[in-house]
């Protein structure tokens, strides 16, 4: 009968040491949890809005260049980045800016003066003046982002799309 006294107290601890165990391993796993779940809970910032100026500085054929400084968050890691931004007219000559950003796999597109064309470096896509798609396997042209005159300043909503798709998705 001794024997069973023993066994069934050496049950109980283990049973208690085992529950108390789990019960702290669960609450110092919520910390962890929220810690690597975090940058997929987390709500998107809105895209800020940028001052390009006066836009009369932009009356010419253009495109003009501009760079904007973007507030950016990767996971826990806050950084600030320079843009860049193109200013170009569409095809009824009005104010249009657009993304630097090619839709194929997102290298950055610059202006060639001696060809007159947005030319992607990457994958050889080609953009007219007005960012609109001339060729290559770009799946769509330069994305527009939305523009705004206010107090006699030209403003620009950065926005980044996703690559690859034949349709603008924001994504950031």
């Amino acid at each position: 009968m001794t024997s069973d006294v023993g066994s069934s107290r050496r049950s109980f601890f283990g049973i208690l040491v085992g529950s108390v165990s789990a019960v702290v391993g669960v609450i110092m796993s919520i910390p962890v949890m929220r810690f690597l779940l975090f940058p997929v809970f987390r709500s998107g910032e809105e895209a800020g809005w940028f001052s390009l100026r006066d836009p009369g500085r932009f009356s010419g054929p253009g495109p003009y260049r501009a760079e904007v400084e973007v507030r950016r968050l990767d996971g826990w890691r806050v950084s600030t980045v320079k843009r860049t931004v193109w200013v170009v007219h569409d095809p009824q000559n009005q104010l249009r800016v657009v993304s630097d950003i090619c839709p194929h796999l997102g290298c950055s597109v610059p202006w060639r003066d001696d060809e007159r064309i947005f030319h992607c470096p990457c994958h050889h896509a080609k953009f007219m003046p007005s960012g609109d798609l001339l060729s290559g396997p770009s799946p769509r042209s330069l994305d527009p982002l939305p523009i705004k005159i206010e107090n006699g300043s030209l403003w620009v909503k950065y926005e980044v799309f996703r690559n690859l798709v034949p349709t603008r998705e924001v994504i950031g």
